[in-house]
């Protein structure tokens, strides 16, 4: 796998969380609370987040200092 991000189409957990700095329980939890981008289903078992979106939070990240 890649761990470069795609400029778009969807990018699994692994792969967001390969370029940012937090664990899966806190991703999770910062989804929950809406501080991460929500996930789409695109099937029973298969959740991705738009690459847009992760480009979207790093860059905000960046610009806050890189605290996630």
């Amino acid at each position: 796998m890649s761990s470069q991000l795609p400029t778009t189409g969807f990018v699994r957990l692994p792969q967001v969380l390969s370029h940012i700095p937090v664990g899966r329980s806190t991703w999770w939890a910062g989804v929950k609370s809406g501080k991460y981008p929500a996930p789409i289903k695109l099937g029973e078992n298969i959740t991705a987040w738009k690459a847009e979106d992760i480009h979207k939070l790093i860059a905000d990240l960046a610009a806050k200092g890189g605290e996630a």
